[in-house]
């Protein structure tokens, strides 16, 4: 993928339920400062592949290196505090209270105090866009804001990675081009992404480096370029004797 240093290391991971392999043998390096993306159908073990990253299941086999550091079997709060960060695929913010309370939930996993925390949410939430409705209850918010608000959580832990979990889901087009526009921000000021998702379009876009799951393993990968024009995702997404530009 590239010469520069893997901040992420996945090697071999696999996780098995009784007699299904959800996720087999899959490998894959980010490097540090750049925008990695995870894709594939409905059920191809994506989110799986996070929830073993994260710490929300233990892998079967395999291993997950974080900054040289073995993070395989950690718990989710471990993971976190050393600088891993994830959003969910379905949003649940603390609907009675407001967006700046939520965000502060994040932000006192660093700050040492409550008014230190209440600073640092207020300044992740104007760095999205969302600062003008700080004040708002979570319940209010529109499902884009309630998107950006579970972005927010995640980046006022202060991560050096960040994990997204179809964080578009369900957005109209122009709102997801907003969050595009959002995370390449976010990546320039230095922060690693990888972004799970299963609209082509939005990580041809966005994303470096693209990895391809098909059915629990791992079909391809290499540039957003590539990646589109391999027969394997052609077939995955199109199904077989379809023509790349159809």
């Amino acid at each position: 993928m590239s010469q520069l240093k893997p901040l992420l290391q996945v090697q071999g991971l696999t996780k098995r339920f009784a007699g299904l392999t959800a996720v087999n043998k899959v490998s894959f390096d980010v490097p540090e400062g750049k925008i990695m993306g995870l894709i594939g159908p409905n059920g191809a073990g994506k989110t799986t592949c996070f929830q073993m990253i994260a710490g929300a299941m233990e892998p079967t086999e395999g291993t997950v290196v974080f900054d040289d550091r073995s993070i395989a079997g950690m718990a989710p709060e471990e993971i976190c505090e050393l600088g891993i960060a994830r959003t969910f695929q379905v949003v649940r913010p603390l609907q009675e209270m407001t967006v700046l309370d939520n965000a502060m939930v994040g932000a006192l996993l660093r700050a040492p105090s409550l008014q230190e925390a209440r600073d640092l949410a207020a300044s992740t939430l104007d760095q999205i866009g969302l600062g003008a409705k700080k004040d708002i209850l979570a319940m209010h918010l529109t499902l884009p804001d309630r998107k950006m608000l579970e972005l927010a959580k995640a980046l006022a832990t202060q991560p050096r990675l960040l994990l997204l979990d179809e964080v578009m889901a369900g957005l109209r087009p122009t709102e997801a081009d907003e969050v595009i526009a959002v995370l390449r921000q976010l990546n320039a000021q230095g922060l690693t992404i990888v972004l799970v998702e299963h609209v082509m379009r939005i990580l041809m876009s966005i994303a470096d480096h693209v990895a391809v799951l098909h059915h629990g393993e791992l079909i391809t990968q290499g540039t957003p370029d590539a990646v589109t024009r391999d027969p394997r995702v052609i077939e995955s997404y199109l199904g077989k004797g379809a023509k790349h530009g159809n």
